[in-house]
């Protein structure tokens, strides 16, 4: 078969353009605020001016004068209904509206319906509140002591203190670290960040009083759950609930929870009969949806003077805001934190994570990486660096001598995952080869010599994702599986419907490229399906860069499925025996006459005209897929920084990324997805913190304080690639979107305080800002 051939049907491999871009780049994508109906009401919300306060009177009366206002909702007029409380997604519960009291800034306080959008957004000027304010509390570690405010007194427990949630061996931990020749600890804050997608959250609410279905177009990651949801706190059967998520303007984790605008919407729709929208602006986006990270750990690596690590001691306080609305899976509080040995060969570990309450808006997703792996890589990626630093090694050389080595795989950790497959030595050396790395650090000498300051930084992580296994992973009790169903027509083009959502990452065509690779069909005649919850098979949704791992397992099984249903087909038209022909060049071919042979376009019109009698017609399968892993995916980065000694500036001079993500389904998304990653990784690392003042106050509220990086901030990404298959899925493939994100933190720290090193610097908390830098810099006398 020829190369133009096995392009013309663009399978593994191929850079196939994605399907989705026409109506992208035409501006034709039908997102949640497209959607218009007949008769639709608008909602908007009043929110809270203080992080913590008693409501002390509510007086909806002048917005209900207001000509075009249909309705005013009070949390009074949820809890009659019973709903003014919801689940989250940690088995927790939150306010949809308060009653009496606000927890955190911007929290919403009553609803406004009215028949159009502006209208709503004057009306919530009108609603007349008053507040006693009460003392908050945003310090986690304030929270924890026995006088501190508390933030949650509906609980039975009277405490900030969530859960305590540990793995890993301790006893044999610290037994190592009472032995150990070397011990190093560092305290580290990973701050609280935002995901900002360019799409804020929304819905469109519908309820047919006739049908009695319920019909919601919603900014979802996961519709099933999502709909899941919505049944449980309505009482109406998923039978009468359809969940839509159309073209969706980028989640990163922030359209996993359910956020109280959806259930107002709902509520006030099945009240009324009308649709209702409501649509989010970017300040409430910023202020009030659900935050990543906000981690304080303090690590420690035992070692021996040789640079041997033995052990990993970490404790670190989350702070969960006013609610614990996290997306981690049931049994993981910590998401999957406990990956944070990394990659390298340790005796032991122990992991220890206290959740607290505080007067911050809730969440704790995952931001473009699996449940906390992003703070996980990130400790252990500057312990690295602080143990090299103390022992004065080279911070290549002790991660090659520590290593987990290839002959090792499938490797446990000491926390308990099993690694499916890697061989970092051979990474980070292609990484440092392909940068240059000791030519680096003799000009690095040459550029101390004349004062000037100049860092390497080198991260070399693994992450964890494709939750998961059934048997561990959970959402509200639902097991995290994923599916597709694949259905070929009698002329050859095919349908493909799977449980999980895009949110830009290319679905609808790598998904495409699998059946295409499987069954030899055009990859321009398969459409790909998906965030239709009357159509789709069940799935968890889209996160954690789960989507390859599990509803792309699911699609290739499926795919399978329908082949082996083929071979009977084509022995029939064939005439031989079914044991006598064999998948080759995208056809089955007669064993010892591969010319005697029917592709799939054959034999799927013989699948509804001809095939044996016995055989079900027809040519489709579906597929339920329950991982028995997690995939690990891993890379090998390496940063160059100059410092400017006038202003504390970092500038990424160089940055090369080395990813591998096992088989690679199409190199040309991949690449895609890895730059977005970087530049979404170098954003913690110098520019996004969300920032709350004493009383709670957010002061980073608007995109002109809170600092994402446009195309001028972000540096020139040079990429490479290793490709280690993962052995237990299906086409080897283990999932890519988040491990640039994962990665990239951490080598742009290590390399601004390797620039720093020879000063005595150790550590920065990120971000790191020219301000912070410049201090740094007057403190050790060398600013000019």
């Amino acid at each position: 078969m020829t190369a133009t051939e096995r392009a013309a049907i663009g399978g593994l491999g191929h850079s196939v353009k994605r399907k989705e871009d026409p109506r992208f780049i035409r501006g034709k994508g039908t997102y949640v605020d497209d959607v218009k109906l007949p008769g639709m009401l608008y909602l908007d919300i009043l929110r809270s001016p203080y992080a913590h306060a008693r409501i002390t009177k509510l007086d909806t009366s002048k917005a209900l004068a207001m000509p075009g206002v249909v309705a005013v909702i009070t949390g009074k007029d949820l809890e009659a209904a019973g709903l003014a409380w919801m689940p989250t997604l940690m088995s927790d519960r939150q306010m949809v509206l308060p009653t009496d009291r606000v927890v955190y800034y911007a929290q919403e306080v009553a609803a406004v319906i009215a028949e159009d959008r502006y209208t709503a957004a004057d009306a919530v000027l009108a609603i007349d509140v008053e507040y006693e304010p009460l003392e908050p509390v945003v310090d986690p570690f304030r929270a924890l002591e026995p006088d501190a405010p508390l933030v949650r007194p509906d609980r039975e427990q009277k405490t900030n203190h969530i859960w305590n949630w540990q793995a890993g061996d301790k006893e044999a931990t610290d037994r190592i670290f009472e032995e150990a020749e070397v011990v190093v600890s560092q305290k580290m804050y990973i701050p609280r960040i935002h995901v900002s997608s360019i799409e804020t959250c929304g819905c469109v609410a519908s309820f047919d009083k006739v049908s009695g279905k319920l019909t919601v177009w919603l900014t979802s990651q996961a519709p099933h759950a999502h709909r899941t949801v919505f049944s449980l706190v309505s009482g109406i059967p998923e039978t009468k609930i359809r969940v839509i998520s159309p073209d969706i303007g980028g989640g990163f984790g922030g359209k996993v929870p359910v956020y109280p605008g959806y259930v107002l919407a709902i509520v006030v729709s099945l009240q009324t009969g009308r649709p209702v929208k409501w649509i989010e602006d970017r300040s409430e986006n910023l202020q009030a949806d659900s935050f990543a990270r906000d981690y304080h750990i303090h690590a420690e690596i035992a070692a021996t003077r040789d640079g041997t690590m033995r052990a990993l001691r970490v404790h670190t306080v989350a702070d969960h805001g006013a609610f614990d609305a996290a997306a981690n899976p049931s049994k993981f509080p910590a998401g999957l934190f406990s990956i944070g040995t990394g990659s390298y060969d340790l005796e032991a570990a122990h992991f220890s994570v206290d959740g607290v309450y505080t007067n911050k808006a809730p969440g704790g997703v995952a931001y473009r990486c699996s449940f906390r792996v992003t703070e996980a890589v990130h400790m252990i990626e500057r312990m690295v660096d602080v143990l090299a630093d103390e022992l004065d090694m080279d911070p290549a050389e002790i991660r090659f001598k520590n290593f987990i080595q290839p002959d090792q795989f499938p490797y446990k950790s000491p926390t308990g995952w099993e690694y499916d497959s890697g061989n970092y030595p051979a990474a980070l050396q292609k990484a440092l080869d392909a940068i240059g790395y000791q030519e680096l650090r003799r000009e690095q000498a040459e550029k101390r010599a004349r004062g000037e300051l100049m860092g390497i930084g080198i991260s070399t992580f693994t992450e964890i994702v494709g939750a998961g296994p059934s048997h561990t992973f959970d959402i509200l009790g639902v097991k995290m599986f994923d599916s597709a169903e694949i259905r070929v027509h009698p002329t050859g083009s095919a349908i493909v419907r799977i449980g999980v959502q895009t949110q830009g990452q290319g679905h609808e065509t790598t998904f495409a490229q699998i059946v295409a690779e499987e069954l030899g069909l055009p990859v321009e005649n398969i459409v790909v399906e998906h965030g239709d919850t009357d159509t789709a098979p069940y799935g968890l949704g889209t996160y954690a860069s789960r989507s390859t791992p599990t509803a792309g397992a699911a699609t290739a099984v499926a795919a399978r499925k329908i082949r082996e249903k083929a071979r009977l087909i084509a022995a029939h038209l064939l005439e031989v025996d079914p044991d006598d022909l064999e998948w080759r060049d995208y056809a089955f071919r007669v064993k010892g006459s591969p010319e005697r042979a029917k592709r799939m376009s054959e034999i799927a019109f013989a699948a509804y005209t001809n095939f044996p009698q016995g055989l079900e017609g027809g040519l489709e399968a579906v597929t339920y897929y329950d991982p028995p892993n997690l995939t690990f995916p891993f890379g090998a980065y390496v940063c160059v920084v100059d410092i400017d000694r006038g202003t504390g500036q970092p500038t990424v001079r160089e940055f090369l990324a080395l990813d591998d993500c096992g088989t690679i389904i199409n190199p040309m998304i991949v690449e895609g997805q890895i730059h977005g990653g970087l530049t979404m990784g170098l954003a913690p690392a110098l520019y996004e913190e969300i920032v709350y003042d004493d009383n709670g106050t957010m002061l980073t509220g608007t995109l002109m304080d809170y600092l994402v990086p446009t195309a001028m901030e972000t540096p020139n990404w040079r990429t490479e690639k290793t490709v280690t298959p993962s052995p237990h899925h299906p086409i080897g493939a283990k999932g890519v979107g988040e491990s640039p994100t994962v990665g990239a933190p951490p080598a742009i720290v290590n390399a601004v305080v390797d620039a720093l090193s020879h000063l005595g610097v150790r550590h920065i908390d990120i971000p790191i800002t020219p301000w912070k830098v410049y201090q740094i810099l007057e403190e050790k006398g060398v600013a000019e």
